[in-house]
């Protein structure tokens, strides 16, 4: 439920909602806005009688939220939500950050040559996974907290954030430490102990969509997060199981404008995973900017022949930087633009 208060309404009468909300057993969380301020009810699982509400000075409406999910949709709140992994580096806005480097940290010299490969193709922040979840047990799983310190020397060498993964609640807090943006990966989608966790964590999460996940299971994933006090969440479509063997995955670009209708998050897409094959990330890439993808995270390894993971879907250096220039052209079309790379002069710029 919403509260929508008028445009004169005071603070002590947005205080005395908040009160009332509370005595009726729930949470008010005032949204102010720049017309005027919404109290959002939370804590309830049904329709809510909102006349002792309707009735209080000051407020204006009752709207019922009748999304199974409240926070992170656009009832609750219209406006795009603005999430900032490091200065100039904003997803949801008019700018389209670039996510790119290896699937996995393999060793020190090669985070550090991913970095500076991802800086010189025009990317903007770079992934890595020091933790890495894998189908078969015997698969390599990352080097662990050794890669989170190789990873950190790849941005004081680049100047570009990191994105990695978590996959529990204390690998969280401790990825948290270093990381500028936490990572939940599409198998620990609706692991929702860990969801919990990195929403008590003042970080911003990319939280990628599950390969069996509905649109609403996403929704609600997020929702977690966000229950927990973090509003900073990245939604991510990185292609869902489907019966036709050709791809990895089926790579659903409809999710793009969808969630964007129903949720003020931002929508980034993964075109690496959601084909699994190197020669149509950048088709794919270019279709997802189209789209309206509010950013793309691609894996790109300097020598994927060498790659311990994830090889055949990474792009090669150069191939990075041609996405990042068609990317580019295709935004300009739509009226945006691919963000800089951190600490340039166009970054300085904006």
């Amino acid at each position: 439920m919403l509260v929508v208060m008028q445009n004169d309404a005071t603070d002590e009468q947005i205080r005395r909602v908040v009160d009332v909300i509370k005595e009726m057993g729930y949470e008010g969380k005032p949204m102010p806005g720049a017309q005027r301020t919404t109290v959002g009810l939370v804590g309830n699982d049904g329709r809510v009688d909102g006349s002792r509400l309707e009735s209080l000075e000051g407020v204006a409406e009752i709207i019922h939220v009748s999304r199974p999910y409240k926070q992170v949709s656009r009832e609750w709140r219209v406006e795009n939500t603005l999430v900032e992994i490091a200065p100039g580096v904003v997803f949801g806005g008019t700018d389209i950050p670039i996510i790119a480097g290896p699937c996995s940290v393999e060793s020190e010299a090669q985070i550090v040559e991913s970095a500076l490969a991802v800086r010189e193709a025009g990317g903007s922040a770079l992934r890595g996974g020091a933790f890495k979840p894998r189908s078969s047990p015997y698969s390599f799983q990352g080097l662990g907290k050794r890669g989170l310190e190789m990873l950190a020397l790849a941005r004081r060498e680049s100047g570009l954030p990191i994105v990695t993964e978590a996959l529990d609640e204390e690998g969280a807090n401790l990825v948290a430490r270093y990381a500028d943006c936490i990572q939940i990966g599409a198998r620990n989608m609706q692991n929702y102990s860990l969801l919990r966790a990195v929403g008590r964590i003042e970080k911003p999460v990319l939280l990628k969509r599950g390969m069996a996940a509905t649109i609403t299971d996403l929704l609600l994933s997020a929702e977690y997060i966000l229950a927990e006090g973090n509003t900073q969440v990245i939604l991510c479509e990185r292609g869902i199981r489907s019966f036709d063997s050709a791809t990895r995955n089926l790579f659903d670009l409809t999710a793009i404008p969808l969630v964007q209708k129903l949720s003020h998050l931002p929508m980034i897409a993964d075109p690496s995973h959601g084909t699994g094959l190197r020669d149509k990330v950048i088709p794919m890439g270019r279709a997802a900017i189209a789209a309206g993808a509010d950013g793309l995270l691609v894996e790109m390894h300097p020598h994927p022949d060498q790659a311990m993971s994830d090889g055949g879907q990474s792009l090669y250096p150069d191939q990075l930087g041609r996405l990042v220039r068609e990317a580019r052209a295709i935004a300009e079309a739509i009226g945006r633009s691919i963000t800089p790379v951190p600490g340039t002069v166009a970054a300085a710029r904006g």
